[in-house]
């Protein structure tokens, strides 16, 4: 069993390094295996999401002894996005990375649900689960139809591309997108990591779409990606708002280094490229050190040992692993792809009162579903080639989505449908 409190880290003095150890070589887009691409987006989004993390922190700390600390472990987080982010090709491009955001959101936040012990974080998962599957599909149409290229290349046939709980039903009111905190006292250590990890990686697509969106080459790709990090949005908070909101700013450092040890750790496990598997135990090594610094960090500030923050004593539970998750996408599919959310809970659309906020919400965004840019995008790709784009393995198991000239909005959104 992997502790990493009782693992030695890097050098501190061998943290910081020069430009040319920087920049790292790319993979190549037409041959790396999915999951070295995505295991990459996933550890840019759990550096992403700590470099935020920490510069908030330091805007809310009075103490600069302790800034300067949160400062130095900063730069170091900051070398290992730039190079991890730098393993993309330059001739990947906005919409090919696109597609792995969401093939990762889609296995990412799979594997999390079924290893997911909280009823509760695990209906949050399985809801935003089936949302992130019909924005694959929604990408994949945009770019079969832009550029002729099928994304079931770019997913390697290890997931679907078909829809899921289609995006109009996607828009809800604010109110309906917080969930229950947990309490980190007596959560399970993989619900706490899985929080961490979906929240994470669910904050970086949102600011990938929100940053690059409006760069995309035509209005219809544009008004796309506008509208699906309107989406992204909801889901991080949905994902946010499951964190014991208890925690000091010291404790959720601790958790955030820990989290990423644990990835590094899982990733290394996982990988078959032997560059990449490489740069994923070097990295481990300096989480390692910025584990301990900050362990001794709380222990100064504010007299807790991690032993009080980690109380099942620091092993690393069961490691994540990425692969297909094709029957059980499926299976969420055909049994909750009529769900919405109602305040904290994830319940049936047809449960809903006629004034419920759901509606209400629905009416003032979605006054014209021809408006609707995910929608759009599938109407001009079936004007174009006579049916949609999909990549399938089986029918659906939804039967008012089978038909392939039609997009369905009325699922998970029209009672009754």
């Amino acid at each position: 069993m992997f502790n990493p409190f009782k693992e030695k880290g890097a050098p501190i003095d061998k943290l910081f390094v020069s430009w040319d150890k920087l920049y790292p070589f790319s993979y190549d887009k037409n041959e790396v295996d999915p999951y070295t691409r995505l295991r990459i987006i996933l550890m840019n989004g759990t550096e992403y999401e700590a470099n935020w993390f920490l510069h908030q922190f330091s805007r809310h700390c009075p103490n600069n002894d302790l800034r300067r600390e949160v400062a130095f472990i900063r730069r170091t987080e900051q070398q290992q996005q730039k190079k991890i982010a730098c393993l993309k090709p330059i001739d990947e491009t906005l919409l090919e990375t696109t597609i792995g955001y969401e093939q990762l959101a889609v296995d990412l936040t799979a594997r999390l649900a079924q290893r997911e012990p909280d009823k509760h974080v695990k209906a949050t998962l399985d809801f935003a689960l089936l949302e992130d599957f019909d924005h694959l599909y929604r990408y994949a149409d945009l770019l079969e139809h832009d550029t002729g290229i099928h994304a079931e290349q770019l997913v390697g046939g290890y997931t679907e591309i078909m829809p899921g709980r289609p995006t109009i039903a996607h828009h809800r009111h604010p109110f309906d997108d917080i969930r229950t905190p947990i309490d980190n006292k007596t959560a399970s250590p993989i619900t706490k990591l899985n929080i961490e990890i979906i929240t994470a990686a669910e904050q970086q697509t949102m600011n990938y779409y929100m940053n690059l969106g409006q760069f995309y080459e035509n209005d219809i790709g544009r008004q796309v990606y506008q509208e699906i990090a309107m989406v992204e949005e909801e889901h991080v908070s949905s994902y946010g708002s499951l964190m014991d909101t208890n925690c000091s700013w010291l404790e959720c450092m601790l958790m955030h280094e820990y989290v990423e040890c644990y990835l590094y750790y899982s990733c290394m496990e996982d990988e078959k490229d032997k560059k990449v598997k490489a740069l994923w135990a070097e990295y481990l090594d300096q989480e390692l050190t910025h584990l301990h610094m900050t362990a001794d960090l709380l222990k100064k500030y504010e007299k807790k040992d991690w032993q009080e923050v980690f109380t099942c004593g620091g092993d690393f539970p069961e490691l994540l692993t990425l692969g297909p998750n094709i029957e059980y996408v499926r299976d969420i599919l055909a049994n909750t792809v009529r769900d919405t959310a109602k305040r904290e809970k994830v319940v049936p659309l047809d449960s809903l009162p006629e004034n419920a906020t759901f509606f209400e919400y629905q009416k003032q965004v979605n006054k014209s579903i021809k408006a609707v840019p995910s929608h759009a995008v599938i109407m001009q790709e079936i004007e174009k080639q006579g049916t949609d784009y999909r990549f399938q393995v089986d029918e659906h198991p939804i039967k008012q989505m089978r038909n392939t000239q039609k997009d369905n909005t009325d699922i998970g959104r029209v009672k009754g449908k």
